[in-house]
């Protein structure tokens, strides 16, 4: 029931992603995000098994889920340092290609040497007690617990540089990459004790498991869908706000046209312009009927503070400069007050 989940919660992830994302360049996350939804809709028990007995049911797709897995999770913690901005020498090393195909190559390398047996949907337990599939999962998780470790360091560094609603993206991925590692620490302790022969301990700690995974990918889930929700929720609060601004500065901006037309009105496509646009056009054409020495145009207390709010909007603040300044709205720099 967990590989369903995970793969469901992941899927809808890339959905997501995809779309909250457009644009972007950098599509580290989001191809994360759709290569870790394939390996864990590969470990669900039907899909598992349907796709290995095409590929001659030797466990074969084990390895097709689990590298993609890697992947995965490669591009994920690539991924979120790029967004978080963090260039630390150690995390990049941890985040680099040379490790993850060192990781790759030791993996595909003990696959090879495990006697496979026929088509099972317990892969570790029925062959676990097989030093090369021991080798096999402790080097797939030991590469996980570096990139999870990587990610949780990047998680508290933003944690630290951010304020408010910011935070709480970046305290989920920190969470995730936790019970990540934990998860990495489990299945390798795991591994050990099935190796060894201690089947009470490997029982044991299986326990944590589930709650481990599950705990894992959902945080990880709400830490990376967070980011993107949150700035399309400002951009939408930003847009209601630059459409009230333009209604309200309107009557100012259509006084000041009177006195002094300014380009708008000779422009037919004004009407059409997105609102930032037009307030911006607005602030501009008002400023000029004031400063114009031909023209004789005015604001009151009330209507200078009106634009004033409207000008320190579009550079995104509330409120101008503290030391008295005025912020230009041509070209967004601080200039003395007059």
């Amino acid at each position: 029931m967990t590989p369903i989940l995970v793969s469901v919660l992941m899927w809808a992830l890339a959905a997501v992603l995809l779309i909250l994302r457009r644009g972007r360049a950098d599509r580290s996350i989001t191809y994360s995000a759709v290569t870790i939804a394939v390996a864990m809709t590969l470990n669900i028990d039907a899909v598992y098994i349907w796709v290995d007995s095409f590929l001659g049911g030797t466990n074969v797709a084990t390895l097709v889920a689990d590298i993609p897995l890697m992947v995965g999770i490669f591009f994920l913690g690539r991924g979120v340092a790029k967004v978080t901005q963090d260039k630390r020498r150690v995390v990049q090393i941890a985040l680099g290609r040379t490790l993850l195909v060192i990781a790759l190559a030791g993996v595909a390398a003990s696959f090879l040497l495990i006697d496979r047996g026929s088509t099972t949907t317990t892969f570790m337990l029925d062959l676990g007690a097989q030093p090369a599939a021991a080798a096999y999962s402790i080097i797939q998780f030991a590469y996980d617990g570096v990139i999870v470790t990587a990610m949780a360091a990047t998680a508290g560094r933003h944690i630290r540089q951010s304020r408010g609603a910011d935070r709480l993206p970046a305290i989920s991925l920190l969470i995730g990459s936790l019970s990540g590692l934990a998860l990495s620490i489990v299945i390798i302790a795991m591994d050990s004790a099935h190796l060894a022969g201690n089947l009470g301990l490997m029982s044991g700690l299986s326990a944590a498991y589930d709650p481990l995974f599950l705990s894992t990918f959902v945080f990880l889930c709400l830490g990376l869908a967070g980011q993107p929700a949150l700035r399309w929720a400002r951009a939408r609060s930003r847009a209601r706000s630059t459409r009230a601004l333009v209604d309200r500065v309107a009557p100012i901006w259509e006084r000041a046209s009177h006195v002094r037309p300014g380009l708008s009105q000779y422009s037919a496509g004004f009407a059409a312009e997105d609102a930032e646009t037009q307030l911006h056009r607005q602030v501009v054409e008002i400023r000029d009927a004031v400063i114009d020495p031909r023209v004789r145009f005015e604001l009151s207390d009330d209507e200078r503070a009106m634009v004033d709010e409207a000008e320190a909007h579009l550079i995104g603040r509330r409120g101008v400069e503290s030391n008295g300044g005025e912020v230009s709205a041509r070209s967004g720099r601080p200039r003395p007050a007059q």
